[in-house]
């Protein structure tokens, strides 16, 4: 079992969501952004697509770049801005070649 990176402290009484990543039930509490819900659940966000690192956000207010995940049409999202919502699914990785990157 792998240990969360973040730990909850406080707020544990809002509402419980649950969200795919990666195929992989994850739960979250109402309000959690979807990097807090991944990093509650595990100890790291993605994969460097740049290399053999891993990534759990940097900045955590949406400037750096480093917690892109991915929907499962090839959309683009910033983990530390995005709500996690009841039934979402995302992934951390783009999903194939041929759906990433989006053509202009």
């Amino acid at each position: 079992m792998q240990t969360a990176r973040f730990k909850r402290v406080s707020e544990q009484d809002r509402n419980p969501i649950r969200l795919l990543i990666d195929g992989q039930v994850v739960k979250a509490l109402d309000g959690d952004s979807l990097l807090v819900a991944v990093l509650t659940s595990g100890p790291v966000l993605r994969q460097s697509e740049f290399g053999d690192g891993s990534r759990a956000g940097f900045c955590l207010m949406g400037a750096c770049q480093d917690c892109w995940m991915w929907t499962a049409d090839g959309q683009r999202i910033r983990a530390c801005t995005t709500p996690a919502r009841e039934g979402m699914s995302v992934l951390t990785q783009p999903p194939s070649e041929a759906l990433w990157p989006i053509p202009a």
